[in-house]
């Protein structure tokens, strides 16, 4: 399986960041455009045409997987899965449990999963796992923001969007403040005006 930390993990993806440090820090539009534009590309050249089954993780990864698809060249099929975090008790001892619903049959095929924010890991490794239960020819992973201080897991990328730190909070681009409200911004903003952490729930 792909997505395991190694030398070669990022596939040649660069560690872009904010070009503004603290609150107020933006990516820009025309800047988040042009890097999904770098990533269809570097991800077609991957493929070399094969058909490319697509599992985009909702809710917060369907903006960034709709514009990176339509960069991607091939046949794609897309599939769509949502998490469940459940906190459970194990022996007197809390835990959270991740659930998600039957994968499809990806058996033999080329896969890609998508996710907006890569933080912990412990949600897309778990994913990965499930998918890779199907015999998938490949598996790799795709963020558009990458938070690798706080990881959990060993679990890199295969392609990344931005590199961030974990104290940042992003709004717009599909992720929400905690009030719901923010999606629809084109520009992705650290210490936007609309109150609470943008990822409701860290991955």
């Amino acid at each position: 399986m792909s997505g395991r930390k190694s030398a070669s993990s990022t596939r040649g993806s660069q560690a872009i960041k904010a070009n503004v440090k603290g609150r107020g820090a933006t990516f820009s539009e025309s800047r988040i455009a042009g890097r999904v534009a770098e990533l269809g590309k570097e991800i077609s050249q991957a493929y070399q045409g094969r058909r490319l089954d697509v599992v985009i993780t909702l809710d917060r990864g369907f903006v960034f997987a709709a514009d990176l698809i339509r960069e991607l060249d091939g046949t794609v099929v897309c599939h769509f899965v949502r998490e469940d975090l459940r906190d459970i008790e194990d022996s007197g001892r809390p835990r959270r449990e991740v659930l998600f619903g039957a994968a499809p049959d990806l058996r033999g095929r080329d896969v890609l999963l998508v996710d907006a924010v890569l933080e912990s890991g412990v949600t897309q490794d778990f994913l990965l796992r499930r998918l890779g239960e199907s015999s998938p020819g490949s598996l790799r992973l795709a963020v558009l923001l990458d938070k690798p201080e706080k990881r959990r897991v060993d679990l890199e990328s295969d392609y990344f969007g931005f590199k961030t730190a974990s104290k940042e909070v992003w709004v717009g681009y599909g992720l929400a403040a905690a009030n719901g409200t923010g999606r629809n911004l084109r520009q992705l903003s650290n210490g936007a005006k609309t109150t609470g952490k943008s990822e409701r729930r860290k991955k």
